[in-house]
């Protein structure tokens, strides 16, 4: 079967008012990215205005994901009981309370504290906007959609590399970070006057919450799909080499290992921006046309980035040639779009009134793996004297094990979904016409 869905009774239309309202949701998600990688273009200045090593500087971004990823399956439980308007408004009042906190933080105490209310707002953001997606377009265009999202999240990334940075050595770290925040604001109004959960005549079925035991038969039930759990380790596997790069230590990476300028250090941010936004693309309409590509992409592309940061770790010569850099930055540009084929695994393997939960098991698979990179590179760092060749190896460990939890899921998570196509199909063939 080449499509990855056909159109099913009951599905939403689609068309420009659909379009309308996933972009609203779309730009909550833009700007908690913008503050989410903010961090990424400030991470010297921020070990130099509080007085940090690479240790703590690291703990910055650990305690972010740490709470974004530990948000991820009470997210998914809000969104599927609470609906998306009310928690994308939540979320993108913490996560301005964190951007502002941060702007105006005495201390390295209370800068943690802000990094994590942000991340906890930023958790609310993603799986909002796919479960937005699932209720407002078909779903044969759901990797389409998907993909589409994760592709305006970099090019928040975009703006952090690009204009933030500027902002930050232009005005310096109050004004640069305080007027970020607006940005949080504005996305605020556009999300309470405009946004809707579903459109008209597209209800969602009323489900009995029934408290912990609802949890509990949510989280339980999810987890028991094997879609789930292989979508989880994809998700961990593929997502964190960039995340690592673009979220912390690529900067320093290239300035102090590769003795970059930073001007250059940050066009090869930029480069990791860019690509990540062409794959997603081609990912994307390559997936929403043939569903068996899943797969070979995922693993295509966690094998190039490991031949690619083994040839750059273990260059001989004192920097790795400009040539390799950048072949290295394209690759790490593929990272985001193979990691968003981890909820192309978890969604079919769901039904509808579990695919918060779904999205946020699989969700935590990235930033779980992210945060322990991020923690391992800055221990190793201080261990070896800033030996980045060393420290960046913790990157092998990760893949490893996640490549071997693909390799043992994916022959079950494809009876399971062969399984429920098969059965979806004898129910449409029962269904009566209108």
């Amino acid at each position: 079967m080449s499509r990855a869905a056909t159109t099913l009774p009951g599905d939403p239309p689609g068309g420009r008012r659909a379009v309308a309202v996933w972009s609203i949701g779309v730009a909550v998600y833009f700007v908690a990215v913008i503050f989410r990688t903010s961090l990424g273009v400030a991470g010297l200045d921020a070990a130099d205005r509080f007085q940090v090593n690479a240790s703590a500087l690291s703990t910055f971004s650990i305690l972010q994901l740490l709470v974004y990823a530990g948000m991820q399956i009470p997210v998914g439980l809000l969104v599927d009981r609470l609906g998306t308007k009310k928690v994308l408004c939540l979320g993108a009042v913490l996560f301005t309370a964190g951007q502002l906190g941060f702007a105006f933080s005495p201390s390295y105490g209370t800068a943690l504290a802000s990094r994590a209310l942000l991340g906890c707002g930023d958790a609310m953001t993603f799986i909002s906007v796919l479960r937005l997606g699932t209720r407002w377009f078909p779903a044969r265009r759901g990797p389409f959609v998907a993909q589409l999202a994760g592709l305006v999240g970099m090019a928040g990334n975009l703006v952090s590399t690009l204009v933030l940075a500027r902002l930050l050595h232009g005005l310096g770290w109050t004004p640069a970070f305080a007027g970020s925040a607006l940005a949080g604001v504005v996305v605020l109004v556009l999300t309470l006057l405009f946004l809707k959960d579903h459109p008209e005549g597209h209800d969602p079925e009323p489900f009995p919450h029934q408290g912990a035991a609802y949890v509990r038969r949510q989280i339980a039930e999810a987890w028991r799909e094997p879609g789930t759990r292989l979508g989880m380790w994809v998700h961990f596997t593929t997502q964190f080499p960039a995340m690592v790069f673009l979220l912390l230590w690529g900067l320093p990476f290239l300035v102090q290992a590769q003795g970059l300028s930073r001007a250059t250090a940050g066009e090869l941010l930029t480069l990791v921006v860019l690509s990540n936004m062409v794959v997603g693309l081609v990912y994307g309409q390559v997936v929403a046309r043939h569903h068996a590509a899943r797969l070979p992409l995922a693993l295509g592309t966690v094998a190039a980035t490991a031949v690619m940061w083994a040839l750059t770790l273990a260059w001989p010569g004192a920097h790795a040639p400009m040539a390799l850099l950048l072949v290295l930055c394209v690759v790490l540009g593929a990272c985001g779009p193979a990691s968003m084929l981890g909820f192309d695994f978890a969604r079919p393997a769901n039904p509808p009134e579990r695919q918060g939960t779904a999205s946020g098991i699989t969700n935590m698979g990235g930033f779980i793996a992210s945060m322990t990179t991020l923690f391992a590179i800055g221990v190793l760092l201080d261990a070896t004297g800033d030996d980045y060749s060393v420290a960046f190896c913790a990157v092998f460990v990760l893949q490893a094990l996640g490549l071997s939890q693909i390799l043992r899921l994916r022959g079950r998570a494809a009876r399971r979904e062969r399984e429920r196509l098969v059965a979806s199909r004898v129910e449409t063939v029962h269904v009566p016409a209108a």
